[in-house]
């Protein structure tokens, strides 16, 4: 049987993406930290200054999706400033300010998808509160008075 160059490219392919295929949880965090992302109602965003130090820490509801944090924030914040402006490392503390914590890159995203996908997470997440600001987050990201934010674990 003689075997031709593209069926072994196709074979490679494909099962050099079956191996290699990521998760849908991010291999950058650590278990302990995926047990407190698990588990945690917040976390605690400290950015960077124009000086290299790190804001104070800074509680904000939070969802995982594809491997990374998200936020939604208003345009105002300093978090959302500084990402603007090119200052993209942060440090982010699970749970509780002293939590576990990872260094990450923020980046501002539009994207409708991952939009639906975090209104969905917040309304089971936090399903006490999500009603008193479902309208406020959905008109925010309509008007731009709001942005969402990937933070991606370096």
């Amino acid at each position: 049987m003689r075997v031709s160059l593209s069926s072994v490219v196709v074979i490679a392919t494909f099962v050099g993406t079956f191996i290699f295929a990521s998760p849908q949880q991010s291999a950058a965090f650590s278990l302990d930290q995926q047990k407190a992302l698990d588990s945690a109602k917040y976390v605690y965003i400290q950015s960077t200054r124009k000086d290299g130090k790190l804001s104070k820490p800074a509680e904000i509801w939070f969802f995982q999706h594809k491997g990374a944090v998200w936020v939604c924030s208003p345009t105002t914040t300093h978090r959302a400033k500084r990402i603007k402006a090119g200052q993209t490392k942060a440090k982010i503390a699970i749970g509780k300010p002293d939590g576990p914590a990872f260094n990450a890159k923020g980046a501002i995203v539009k994207d409708a998808e991952v939009n639906k996908a975090m209104f969905e997470a917040y309304a089971k997440k936090y399903a006490d509160g999500w009603s008193s600001y479902e309208k406020q987050f959905k008109d925010g990201l309509a008007n731009g008075s709001r942005t969402l934010i990937k933070y991606e674990a370096e």
